[in-house]
């Protein structure tokens, strides 16, 4: 099972990108002509605003990463811009594999890793 299975039950989209470009949306019609931008840790699968939407780029980004394979003991969440991540890996090589990936997605500006046990 994948990651972004296994964390948010859901296959990956059609399209998901781990760093998408940013949909734009639009204000409403009584609204002045400006458009809202989307805060980069917000940038769902596919550039639409999603909450958890660095959790699961990071998901995918990991999803696709040859080098790492589902560790089913760990789980990625956010904190605004912070990718978090808790659990259990099986060495600290993964876990700094990881923590590279991580913040090579777009939006993290730090990742978290002290609720993280290797062994």
């Amino acid at each position: 099972m994948g990651w972004l299975k296994r964390l948010f039950g859901m296959e990956k989209p059609q399209n998901a990108q781990v760093n998408p470009a940013p949909q734009v949306a639009q204000a409403p019609a009584n609204a002045p002509t400006a458009t809202q931008s989307i805060p980069p840790e917000r940038l769902g699968l596919n550039g639409e605003y999603d909450q958890s939407g660095l959790a699961k780029r990071v998901a995918l980004a990991f999803d696709q990463d040859q080098q790492l394979d589902d560790v089913d003991t760990l789980w990625v969440a956010q904190t605004g811009s912070t990718v978090v991540l808790k659990g259990k890996v099986p060495s600290q090589d993964i876990l700094n594999k990881m923590v590279s990936v991580a913040r090579s997605v777009s939006g993290a500006t730090n990742v978290d890793t002290n609720q993280v046990t290797i062994g």
